[in-house]
């Protein structure tokens, strides 16, 4: 079950730190992606084959984020953190230290208010360098 936080839904944020709500697949209006836990009928191929949200060290875990793996972080975790922080100036291992020592809802209070256009208030995309409503250069 998700629990909405003004607006932003608990259940978007990935096991790796990902804010699914901030996805070009989620953000879309046709075939919008559900978000790395939801449905995997509703997901692309490459997202439900994700090594990460099928890790069985995280299956195991009563944790629900990578942060509370003994192999934290693993390589692949380390290879998605360092393609992000190249190509979208966002840190998959940055957002889960946050998580570990603020909690989930401080979390998404902090991405509502970092992922929000200056111009028109929507939601920004990670994956774009303009808003995907009013198009302004962020």
């Amino acid at each position: 079950m998700t629990t909405p936080v003004r607006g932003i839904v608990l259940g978007l944020i990935a096991p790796c730190g990902m804010n699914c709500g901030l996805c070009i697949g989620h953000l879309r209006a046709e075939r919008k992606c559900p978000g790395c836990r939801g449905n995997h009928a509703d997901k692309p191929r490459h997202c439900v084959h994700c090594s990460i949200i099928n890790c069985p060290e995280l299956k195991k875990s009563k944790s629900k984020y990578c942060f509370a793996c003994e192999k934290y972080p693993c390589r692949r975790l380390r290879q998605l953190d360092q393609r992000y922080r190249l190509r979208y100036r966002m840190s998959m291992l940055d957002n889960l230290a946050f998580i570990r020592d603020q909690g989930i809802r401080a979390f998404v209070a902090r991405e509502r208010k970092k992922w929000k256009c200056p111009a028109c208030g929507q939601v920004l995309c990670v994956h774009r360098g303009q808003c995907p409503d009013c198009g302004k250069a962020y």
